[in-house]
C-alpha cells in the first residue's frame, strides 16, 4: 500500500505555471529578497523589493525596514525596525540579476536588536583580523513531513536501528536526497562557501558544511545557507528543523561541529598552539556550553549525553581522533603537527555569530571565567 507523503498544499500547486511567469523579461529592473534572524534568534524571515539597477555590491543595496511587532522584535507601539544590508548573494530562486541580501536588525535608535549577535562578533573579528581565523561549519538537520513526523519514517512506528543510513545510498537508507541536492546546488549558484554534504547516522538527518571562512564571513554564509536550506524545503513541501535531540531513545541529536584554526596553527608546528587553545577552552567550558544554542545550554542537554557521538555536557574533554570528546583533534593533524581542530559542542541550533565569536574572546583575546569584555570603547 503507497504511504502518502506529509507534504505541504502549496508544494503540489502546478510548477509548470509558476515556471512560465519566471521566464519572463524584468526589463532592467532587479528584484532584490532581504533576509534577517527573527526575535527567535533561530527563525529566519524575509521580503523583497525592486531596484532599478542590479547592485553591484552590497554598499549599493539600500537600508530598509519591517515590523518588528511581528517578529518578535518590537512593541506595536513603537515597531519599525532597521534593516542594514551586510552580505550580498546571488539569488537561486528567481536567477539573475536578482539577489538575497542578508541584514543586520538594528532598533529604532539605531542600536542592536537583542538577536542581533553579528554586531558584536564583527566587533571581535575586527579585533582579532591579524590571527586570521578560519572557520569551517558542520550543520546537521533533520527532515520532517508537515506533521512534524521525521520524513520517510513509518506513520506509526520506527525505521530500522542506526547503522545503514549514515552516508548510505538505496531508497530503503537515505529518504530526501533531491532536498539535499537542490539545496547544494542553490547555495552554489548564490555564491555560499558550502563546501560538502552526506547523509547522517539517524535516518532522515543529513548535514552540509561550510568554509573554509575567515571571520564574520563564517556566519553570514552559514545564515545564508540556512534560509537557502528553508526555502528549498519549502518548494518541496517539508520541513526543516534543526532541533539538536529532534527523536528522543535511541537516535543521534543534531550538532553544527566547528572547526577552527589560526594562521599559527596552520604553520608548522602550529599543534602547540592548538593544544594552548584547546588548554584555555578547558578552563572556560561552562561560558561556551551558555552561549552554543539559544537557550543557554538548555537545548545542548538534550543532546550532550555523552552518548551518540556526543561529550558529556558537565565536562570537558579532548582527544586525538575522538567522537566522544568535547574537542577532536584530526588524526592527519595529530600526524603531521599542524592544522586545525574541532569544537564538536555547539548544537545544530546555535548561532554561528555567538559560536566563532566565543572561540575568539577565548582562544586569542585571552578571556576568562563567564563575563565577556566590552571592547566598544577601545
Amino acid at each position: 500500500r503507497a504511504v502518502a507523503m506529509s507534504v505541504s498544499h502549496s508544494s503540489r500547486l502546478n510548477k509548470l505555471v509558476r515556471e512560465q511567469y519566471m521566464k519572463l523579461p524584468q526589463d532592467g529592473l532587479v528584484q532584490v529578497t532581504y533576509v534577517w534572524i527573527d526575535g527567535s534568534g533561530e527563525g529566519v524571515r524575509c521580503k523583497s523589493r525592486t531596484l532599478d539597477k542590479e547592485p553591484k555590491s552590497v554598499k549599493d543595496v539600500p537600508e530598509w525596514n519591517f515590523d518588528g511587532s511581528s517578529t518578535a522584535q518590537a512593541e506595536g507601539s513603537n515597531s519599525d525596525m532597521f534593516l542594514v544590508p551586510v552580505r550580498m548573494f546571488r539569488d537561486p530562486f528567481c536567477l539573475d540579476p536578482n539577489k538575497l541580501v542578508l541584514c543586520e536588525v538594528l532598533k529604532y535608535n539605531r542600536k542592536p536588536a537583542e538577536t542581533n549577535l553579528r554586531h558584536t562578533c564583527k566587533k571581535v573579528m575586527d579585533l582579532v583580523k591579524d590571527s586570521h581565523p578560519w572557520f569551517g561549519m558542520e550543520q546537521e538537520y533533520t527532515l520532517l513531513g508537515i506533521n512534524g513526523h521525521p520524513y520517510g519514517w513509518p506513520d506509526n512506528g520506527f525505521p530500522g536501528p542506526q547503522g545503514p543510513y549514515y552516508c548510505g545510498v538505496g531508497a530503503d537508507k537515505v529518504y530526501g536526497r533531491d532536498i539535499v541536492e537542490s539545496h547544494y546546488k542553490a547555495c552554489l549558484y548564490a555564491g555560499v562557501k558550502i563546501c560538502g554534504t552526506n547523509a547522517e547516522v539517524m535516518p532522515s538527518q543529513w548535514e552540509f558544511q561550510v568554509g573554509p571562512c575567515e571571520g564574520i564571513e563564517m556566519g553570514d554564509h552559514l545564515w545564508m545557507a540556512r534560509f537557502i536550506l528553508h526555502r528549498v524545503c519549502e518548494d518541496f513541501g517539508v520541513v526543516a528543523t534543526l532541533d539538536p535531540k529532534p527523536m528522543t531513545g535511541n537516535w543521534n541529536g543534531a550538532g553544527c561541529h566547528t572547526n577552527y584554526s589560526t594562521e599559527e596553527m596552520r604553520s608548522e608546528g602550529g599543534l602547540k598552539h592548538i593544544e594552548a587553545a584547546i588548554e584555555k577552552l578547558s578552563k572556560r567550558h561552562d561560558y561556551h556550553i551558555c552561549v552554543y544554542d539559544p537557550r543557554g545550554g538548555r537545548d545542548n542537554s538534550r543532546r550532550l549525553t555523552g552518548h551518540h557521538e556526543t561529550s558529556n555536557i558537565f565536562e570537558f574533554s579532548a582527544g586525538v581522533a575522538n567522537r566522544g570528546a568535547s574537542i577532536r583533534i584530526p588524526r592527519q593533524v595529530g600526524q603531521d603537527g599542524y592544522g586545525y581542530f574541532e569544537d564538536r559542542r555547539p548544537a545544530a541550533n546555535c548561532d554561528p555569530y555567538a559560536v566563532t565569536e566565543a572561540i575568539m574572546r577565548t582562544t586569542v583575546l585571552n578571556e576568562t571565567g563567564v563575563e565577556t569584555k566590552d571592547y566598544a570603547d577601545h
